[in-house]
């Protein structure tokens, strides 16, 4: 029988898992004299938990406040009220001693990826491990399946200066990882990455999370680095948690003008520029309505701009499109245009309530 190592118990989803981390009511202020200038919430009692064994993003615009959330979760800051619960113990109380214990199970990945440069790989990865007190022996058994793990295995001897940034930031989820941490916390990791790398990165990030059981907290403000990795998200905006859920769910179906924003970004989330500029509110005679429709779940493998085609009895022009896939599922955007003749616009509407497919009147165009 294969072994669960998903981190959940058997026949337990995300949503029904216990938090690995707890937010109550945090509030977060810096002071004129921390900031060197005014008073301000950086967190403005936020409410959010993170489930045991999935990967969650916190994603926002520079100085929406995640950078500040998660360090809150190490210890790095206290809140100003409010707990901050990790795996069951209340972080936001603790002293420095007893940091030290529960940042032990706590693994951190950053940007700038942090390596001293003149250590190893091996070397570089270890660091913690001796810090810990732990036997040589003992280090090289912990240290080379993780090395393997982040595919570094003909790099052990290599020094930061002769690695890419990939691999760099390999070396710092492999030291990540040393300690054996029940929570990953990932800050921006991707930001200084190119897109090719990013992809291996969080390719690298899910077989940790499948393989390991590991949760992890991913803060970005890359809407394409939470589309491909991770099953929940919050969206922050100004201290705030404005929107969350699983990602599929906020992606398709986005409640807040931030998360609207964002993700009007990503290819294919808004029309091109020359259509956009055509596009008028009220219809004029003549012309026609432009539609987005979005396929998801049982609509995204079926022909239903043919079939509508065929109820419609008139054209639709396709101006636009996408197919991609969010958490893992497929999702398509698809933006046409057809008669805004009020005849037609009903037909059309009627056969929308029938399939389910999601269609939404952008305007209309000549």
């Amino acid at each position: 029988m294969a072994e669960n190592v998903s981190g959940l118990a058997e026949g337990q989803s995300a949503d029904q898992a216990p938090p690995m981390v707890s937010f109550e009511n945090v509030t977060k202020t810096f002071n004129s004299r921390e900031t060197g200038g005014r008073s301000f919430n950086a967190l403005d009692d936020v409410s959010y938990s993170v489930p045991a064994g999935a990967i969650t993003g916190i994603i926002g615009r520079s100085g929406a406040g995640k950078s500040t959330l998660v360090r809150l979760v190490n210890g790095l800051e206290k809140p100003s009220s409010g707990r901050v619960i990790v795996d069951g113990t209340d972080v936001s109380g603790l002293d420095e001693v007893a940091l030290r214990s529960v940042r032990r199970s706590i693994g951190m990945i950053f940007q700038h990826f942090n390596l001293l440069s003149s250590r190893t790989v091996y070397d570089n990865i270890a660091m913690p491990l001796e810090i810990a007190g732990m036997s040589k022996q003992d280090i090289k058994k912990r240290i080379e399946p993780l090395i393997d793990l982040v595919g570094l295995s003909e790099r052990t001897r290599h020094y930061p200066a002769q690695l890419s940034g990939g691999q760099k930031q390999r070396v710092g989820i492999a030291r990540a990882l040393a300690s054996k941490p029940k929570l990953l916390l990932s800050d921006e990791a991707t930001s200084a990455l190119d897109p090719e790398t990013t992809q291996q990165i969080l390719s690298l990030l899910k077989t940790i999370n499948r393989d390991l059981g590991l949760t992890v907290l991913l803060i970005t403000h890359e809407m394409e680095v939470v589309k491909a990795v991770t099953s929940r998200v919050a969206v922050m905006d100004q201290g705030q948690i404005a929107e969350s859920g699983r990602t599929f769910d906020v992606f398709t179906a986005p409640q807040h003008e931030t998360t609207r924003s964002m993700l009007a970004a990503l290819p294919g989330g808004s029309l091109p520029d020359w259509i956009g500029r055509q596009v008028i509110p009220e219809p004029q005679p003549g012309c026609n309505a432009l539609i987005r429709l979005r396929f998801f779940g049982e609509t995204a493998d079926q022909p239903l701009v043919s079939r509508l085609m065929t109820v419609l009895g008139s054209p639709v022009n396709i101006i636009a499109g996408t197919v991609d896939e969010i958490a893992g599922e497929p999702y398509g955007t698809l933006y046409v245009a057809y008669s805004a003749d009020p005849e037609v616009m009903a037909n059309a509407q009627q056969f929308f309530s029938k399939t389910g497919l999601n269609a939404e009147v952008v305007g209309y165009v000549a």
